[in-house]
């Protein structure tokens, strides 16, 4: 793997580092992020809420905001649609919280992942109708490209309200009062990329404001903070830029998810394991709340996350938190079969290919995403998996930089039936009979976008240390830097020529337990692992690490441990 060190403006970062009274690495962080003024830094290091922009800047929100006002007042019946991922889910539990607050009890469903595909469908509309027809539906974290399914729906006789941050395949909706940033408003709008979670808690801020001057008495002890928890476990699941109102939002939400005031949330974590006193970090989200969130929708019924986090009877939480954690060892279990099979096939059929199309007949298609995200990073390129349904092939595609999967979807749309996404993971579902073609279309399609071929797999650091800069004080300033994800990437620092004084500890497959060399008379040098790893560094030996430095909680307490990222012999 290439390892390539970050630009760092080094005036700006000096700068940064004395006004701001950080350490020089810290500056270094921060220039990197394109902070290019103390003031952007500093706003950047204390986020407020009040940071956040007016709800009515976004287009059409104010009129999707009239709407439910008007579904309030005459009592209507109203459909909330979500999604079975977790932007979905929290999109759905926001939304049907406050209207439940202002009188209105709307029903709420997902679509059947393995029964109805990805998002809005006439199936879907007909089975969550039952032959009772809403006056408002609302679709959440879908219907962009639902054209025909809106259509259906304002035949029947629905109003329509379309909450999504999808791109659009083609043109807009048309029927329904849409609100997308990525389709409708400018390319610079501080909300355009939030995802479905944070427009939906614009859509609340919005109509709390409107209730507010309507001097509404349901409103009175409304406290929009307390959505934040939902907002944050839906932005850092669904992996958007964590910039700008995207941080804003997760770094509260850490904060009141930390504060466990959702039984349904302390339910997840004490099944997930966590540890009470420990601070909850996006990782606690990304893997540990999520996946059992998501095992629910990839394996069954979404609806069980949501009656889990809209409930406050505490048994039926603890009691549907272990259904989804039982379900979510079922996913690791069958994800684990599929991945070892999809890797030794993508060896042996696509090691000259661009990119990677694999279908098993009896693949799960609940849990194909995970596979072709472990196969694309595996193998750094591409990847489409695809499990049957009867006829039917559904699946996920993961991409990997600078191949934006969108546009080869785009262009093998002949083959292809549902499909919807981002540039870095799509849904996708087409005929069995269709697979052969798609897959060539797709190898196609690659070498016409990409005809200098993939770039080669590389890990950029954000700069060098030296084995006594990993202390205590660095990890108080790097957790300034939290939340880390997309847009607000977590540092890798390289170090050179470190030689172990203890040899490496091997567990599991491929994993092992070092320490880093003692430092200023220390009893022990900074503990150590790595995940995955091909090849143990001997003692003795002269060698480079990147490393993430991060702390470890075990038993009410914490301490400094740095995570293997790649290694090398030093030149």
């Amino acid at each position: 793997m290439l390892w390539t060190t970050t630009d760092t403006n080094e005036s700006l970062a000096a700068n940064l580092s004395e006004e701001l009274r950080v350490s020089k690495v810290m500056g270094e962080l921060l220039s990197q992020r394109d902070l290019v003024t103390v003031e952007a830094a500093e706003e950047f290091l204390r986020p407020r809420l009040a940071q956040l922009d007016n709800p009515f800047a976004l287009k059409n929100l104010r009129a999707a905001v009239t709407r439910i006002e008007q579904a309030i007042e005459a009592k209507e019946s109203v459909l909330v649609f979500g999604d079975y991922d977790v932007d979905g889910v929290t999109s759905t539990v926001q939304l049907v919280s406050m209207l439940r607050t202002l009188g209105i009890d709307p029903r709420y469903c997902v679509p059947l992942r393995l029964d109805e595909g990805y998002g809005l469908s006439r199936e879907a509309i007909t089975r969550v109708f039952a032959g009772e027809v809403p006056d408002l539906f609302i679709a959440l974290d879908c219907g962009t490209n639902a054209h025909e399914p809106i259509a259906y729906l304002r035949e029947l006789g629905c109003d329509v309200i379309v909450v999504d941050h999808h791109q659009t395949k083609t043109v807009a909706p048309e029927g329904c009062i849409f609100v997308n940033p990525h389709v409708n408003d400018i390319e610079d709008a501080p909300w355009r990329d939030l995802c479905t979670a944070g427009l939906v808690f614009k859509l609340l801020h919005g109509l709390l404001k409107s209730r507010r001057e309507a001097e509404d008495p349901r409103v009175e002890g409304i406290q929009l903070k307390d959505y934040l928890d939902l907002v944050a476990m839906g932005t850092i699941a669904d992996l958007v830029p964590l910039r700008g109102e995207n941080r804003i939002l997760s770094w509260f939400g850490l904060r009141h998810l930390r504060a466990n005031g959702r039984i349904g949330v302390r339910a997840l974590a004490e099944v997930s394991g966590m540890d009470a006193s420990q601070e909850m970090a996006a990782a606690d989200i990304s893997f540990k709340l999520a996946p059992r969130i998501n095992a629910s929708g990839r394996l069954g019924d979404a609806s069980l996350p949501m009656n889990l986090l809209l409930s406050n009877d505490l048994a039926a939480c603890q009691k549907i938190a272990r259904e989804l954690d039982t379900m979510n060892r079922e996913r690791q279990g069958i994800e684990r079969g599929i991945a070892a099979k999809a890797e030794q096939r993508a060896a042996e059929e696509f090691a000259d290919e661009p990119g990677i199309v694999l279908f098993g007949e009896d693949w799960h298609p609940g849990v194909v995403g995970i596979v072709a995200s472990r196969v694309s990073r595996h193998f750094h390129k591409p990847c489409v998996i695809l499990g049957a349904d009867g006829d039917d092939a559904h699946g996920s595609g993961r991409s990997v930089a600078t191949v934006n999967l969108v546009e080869v979807f785009q262009r093998c749309t002949d083959f292809l039936g549902h499909w919807g996404g981002h540039p870095m993971a799509a849904g996708v579902s087409l005929k069995v009979s269709n697979i052969k073609a798609f897959t060539e279309c797709y190898l196609k399609s690659l070498k016409a976008l990409y005809p200098d071929g993939l770039p080669e797999p590389s890990l950029k650091l954000s700069t060098w240390l030296e084995v006594e800069n990993l202390e205590e004080g660095l990890l108080e300033e790097l957790d300034r830097l939290h939340p880390f994800g997309q847009g607000n990437a977590e540092p890798v620092f390289g170090l050179r020529r470190v030689v172990l004084e203890e040899a490496p500890h091997a567990f599991g497959e491929g994993n092992f337990r070092f320490r880093m060399p003692r430092v200023d008379g220390a009893r022990s040098g900074v503990a150590g692992i790595a995940w995955r790893m091909h090849g143990v560094p001997e003692v003795g030996q002269s060698i480079d690490l990147a490393v993430r430095f991060s702390w470890n909680y075990w038993r009410n307490s914490r301490y400094p441990q740095v995570t293997l990222i790649d290694w090398k012999p030093s030149a």
